[in-house]
Order: C-alpha cells, then structure tokens, then sequence
C-alpha cells in the first residue's frame, strides 16, 4: 500500500492489496477498501463505505457523507461502490437513510465526472456515465448502460432505464423508459437510442420490435393501457421487448411521453 504520511486513516479501517491514499485524505471508521483503489489527495471516505477494487478515485471527492435528508436520524447505513469505477473531481455521493433499499448503491465500471451528485438510497448499475455536474435526487434507480448528460437533475424516486440517453441541462420529473432518448425542461421522449443499441450490438430484428414497440405506445393516438395491450399482442415477444413493456407498466411515477 501506498498512503501519504499527512492522510488519516480510522484504526478500523480495512485496505487490501495495493491501495493508495493520497495527501490530506481522510478514511473514516469502518470503511473497507478493495485491491488497487486508488483515493486521490484532500478525499473524504466517510464512515461506514465499502468501495471494491480497481476504482480510480480523484481529488476533492466526498463519499459516504450522512444523507441531506431531514428526516435522517444517525442511523447505521452504507455507501456501497462496486469495482472499476472512475469517480472524478468533487464529485459527492451520500450514504442512505433507513428507508427503501437501506443502502446507496453503485455498480461497476461506471464513469462518475465532476462534480456529479449521488443523494442517499440511490441505485445504479453498471457501465453508467454521469457526464459533469449530473445529480440525482434521492431513491433513484439508473439501470446499465444508461447515459445522463451534463447539468441534468433527476427528481426523486425516478427510475432511469438501461441503454436511454439523457440530453444534458435536462429536468427529468418522472421515469425515463429503456432504449429511448429523454432531452428537456420537463424531459421529453425524442425517439429511441439507435446509436447506442447498434454500439452495444443490438440486432437489427431487435431494435426493429423495439421501435414498432415503441411506435404503437408513444406515437399512436390510442391510450396508454389500450396502446401496451396492442403492443403485446402485435411486437414480436423478445426479452427487449418484453423489459420495454414491463417498465412502462410497473412505472410508479408515469414515465416521459
């Protein structure tokens, strides 16, 4: 291990293999740290964090800081950070109330810009890009591969899809379904994320059920239960299609039209 003679480290904390503390850093009381984590100078780890291996996190970020929440009591909670995440400058990322799912959870492999803000009872994936200054409010879920532009805010309990894209500077006030392109003040659907289903080599029959999918519920002139029923009954059943569906059916705050 690597740590900085000025960087304070609780006596409770757990480093594996080949972590690296940088100058000014403090790494609060039970707090573990995975093989090769890299915590650059002036980082607070605070209490009560589990970050797993390979991350790369820069300067000036605090983690695992007690929720903004009033309702917030002290109790026990976590941040949990999965492994080969890059975490940059000053980004923040609170640990959880008690409510929900108890804990503040990112996946791997996500890409973190500056300045983002996780807020408490937070779930990502993996494989997610926060481009500078993104912010979720609290008990959001983003699933994998999804992509929030620079300067969006999130509203709370929001349910963000796999493989969407957020424009930046957006407001998003309710669910963003998967595989489609949200952009705006309040967000608005502006079609389906081609590029990035072809990216991530989607088939071309594929995204051909998901866009008559999304043709009939968005683009018809039928309403919403009436469109999803004709959906199911006409789109070739494929698991795309079938996760497109289910999210739009089980969205609890209704999604962007």
């Amino acid at each position: 291990m690597k740590i900085h003679p000025t960087a304070i480290i609780a006596p409770d904390a757990q480093l594996e293999e080949g972590v690296e503390i940088g100058p000014y850093s403090i790494i609060g009381a039970d707090v573990k740290i995975g093989k090769h984590t890299i915590i650059g100078p002036h980082t607070v780890i605070d209490n009560y964090t589990h970050i797993g291996e390979n991350c790369k996190i820069f300067q000036f970020c605090s983690i695992g800081a007690p929720p903004q929440d009033l309702k917030f009591g002290g109790e026990k909670t976590r941040a949990v950070i999965g492994n080969f995440n890059t975490i940059r400058e000053f980004v923040t990322i609170n640990r959880a109330t008690s409510d929900d799912i108890g804990m503040t959870i990112i996946g791997d492999h996500n890409l973190l810009m500056a300045y983002v803000h996780i807020a408490h009872n937070c779930k990502l994936g993996n494989n997610i890009i926060m481009v500078n200054a993104a912010a979720l409010a609290g008990h959001v879920h983003v699933e994998d591969h999804a992509i929030i532009g620079g300067l969006t805010g999130i509203h709370q309990f929001c349910h963000i899809g796999a493989h969407c894209m957020i424009g930046g500077a957006s407001a998003v006030s309710k669910d963003v379904p998967p595989y489609t392109i949200a952009q705006g003040n309040h967000a608005k659907l502006f079609g389906l994320n081609l590029i990035g289903l072809k990216r991530r080599n989607f088939s071309e029959n594929n995204i051909k059920a998901i866009t008559e999918a999304y043709r009939i519920i968005f683009r018809s002139s039928l309403l919403l239960d009436a469109a999803i029923k004709k959906a199911e009954a006409e789109v070739e059943d494929l698991p795309e299609v079938r996760n497109f569906i289910k999210f739009i059916k089980e969205s609890e705050r209704g999604v962007c039209r």
